[in-house]
């Protein structure tokens, strides 16, 4: 690409609300058409904003590790403050390093592994619901489930089917609230009562009903964490933690921030990792050669036990599979910054205020780092694979200084649960149920993945 196609839009995106409407429309063949005609770099206009869009694992690296200090997150997170307030996914600067200092110890390894026996326990309750031959949509079944996981892992709440329910429903008031955000003026647009508008307001209100009741409750119950004054001395789960941390001058998180917070930890510990596990069994219905793959390992390892943390490393395969979906379809298929100076990237000069993008989804396809990029190919993620990728190749968790804090969490629940319910059962899709991505601030399947269900004896 020539450095002059930095100063025009592409053809055919001259009007720059055309691009608004193309992203709107159908974002990730807009994104996979503009790579394929412009290459690593591109220029583009959305609505009265400039856009770069970066296509090259070293670009990717540039923006979100070498040069991090000279962008924050893009407009569409900066205006979702007002629906998810100033969490770890939307304040930036130094209180964003204060609150990830904060948090970070909820998501150390010792933590993380605790979780495994009560995450497999969950799964396997889930799982024993099902009946031979039932037909369920199994995006739903695994929404409801990490919610349950993540309310009892980091909340220490048990979360009964319609409750979870009725936050599943709540939180799905709150994506649709950011997607409208996302748009310019969209701020605008959700201040008229619309239906959406009112089920979003309607949302936000109930999910902050549920954590500012939970903080109530530890406080009036004079938990550990509110009298203590260290992490290690605190209470085991997520918002104990929240309650007791203390920041160099020793002081606590208001109840508002701790919601923040709690509130970001909630939607992006359950939603993101459904996702992927949704992916990852309408992958597998679809390859019986891996599935059956699948299941030979779980019969080996596990026999008629559940898993746990210490066999992760004997389930190289599950691994590999939860791999290739988030490859396939990356739960966050794209990431935004915004330049606070001006910077270069690639050589080319990017001025103050330009919005920078990149797509998972268009880059773990691209066949020069992943061959045969459309194939669903878990073997392919052998150590001298991934030793061997660019990196920014693969960037399911972003990057940087941002990298998901939850990540350890979220690989091992997703191994865990692939390995807790194929022990049992086999999936088929429902013939003629069609099942394609629907991008919004995840990458859900849209109208689900229905499937029909077919014991198995380890």
């Amino acid at each position: 690409m020539s450095p002059e196609a930095l100063g025009v839009n592409p053809p055919g995106e001259s009007r720059p609300w055309s691009t608004i409407l193309a992203l709107r429309r159908d974002p990730l063949r807009y994104l996979e058409r503009i790579a394929a005609r412009y290459g690593d770099i591109a220029h583009l206009r959305v609505g009265p904003y400039r856009l770069v869009y970066v296509n090259h694992p070293d670009l990717v690296h540039e923006v979100l590790v070498a040069k991090d200090a000279s962008f924050i997150k893009g407009r569409a997170l900066d205006q979702a403050k007002e629906v998810f307030g100033k969490g770890l996914l939307t304040s930036e600067g130094d209180f964003h390093k204060r609150q990830r200092r904060l948090i970070q110890p909820a998501f150390h390894r010792r933590r993380v592994e605790a979780y495994a026996e009560a995450m497999a326990a969950d799964a396997a309750a889930a799982a024993a619901r099902w009946r031979d031959g039932e037909t369920l949509d199994i995006a739903r079944e695994m929404m409801s489930l990490t919610l349950r996981i993540v309310a009892r892992s980091l909340f220490s709440v048990d979360v009964e089917e319609e409750s979870a329910r009725e936050v599943g429903r709540a939180l799905d008031g709150l994506i649709a609230a950011f997607s409208l955000v996302a748009i310019p003026f969209g701020g605008l647009l959700r201040k008229i009562p619309t239906p959406s508008a009112r089920r979003a307001e309607q949302g936000r209100a109930n999910l902050d009903a549920l954590i500012y009741g939970l903080i109530d409750e530890r406080r009036k119950a004079g938990t550990k964490a509110n009298n203590k004054a260290s992490h290690e001395d605190a209470g085991e789960d997520l918002l104990s933690l929240l309650l007791a941390a203390r920041d160099e001058d020793g002081g606590l998180m208001d109840a508002a921030q701790v919601r923040d917070e709690a509130l970001t930890l909630f939607l992006a510990g359950h939603e993101t990792t459904a996702n992927a596990l949704a992916w990852s069994w309408y992958l597998l219905a679809l390859h019986p050669e891996a599935e059956a793959r699948f299941h030979a390992e779980l019969d080996t390892v596990l026999g008629d036990r559940l898993p746990g943390a210490q066999d992760l490393p004997d389930l190289p395969y599950t691994r590999q599979i939860f791999a290739e979906s988030m490859r396939l379809y990356p739960p966050a298929w794209a990431v935004s910054r915004r330049s606070i100076e001006p910077v270069t990237i690639g050589g080319y000069p990017v001025p103050a205020g330009t919005g920078v993008l990149a797509s998972q989804w268009v880059a773990h396809r691209d066949p020069r780092f992943f061959p045969d990029p459309l194939a669903f190919r878990p073997e392919r993620w052998t150590e001298d694979f991934e030793a061997g990728l660019p990196k920014l190749a693969y960037f399911p968790f972003g990057g940087g200084p941002r990298l998901c804090i939850g990540m350890g969490f979220a690989k091992m629940e997703g191994v865990l649960l692939l390995a807790t319910i194929g022990r049992r059962w086999r999936m088929r899709l429902v013939p003629g149920h069609r099942v394609e991505p629907h991008p919004r601030i995840t990458l859900r399947p849209k109208n689900g993945v229905r499937v029909t269900l077919s014991r198995r004896d380890p």
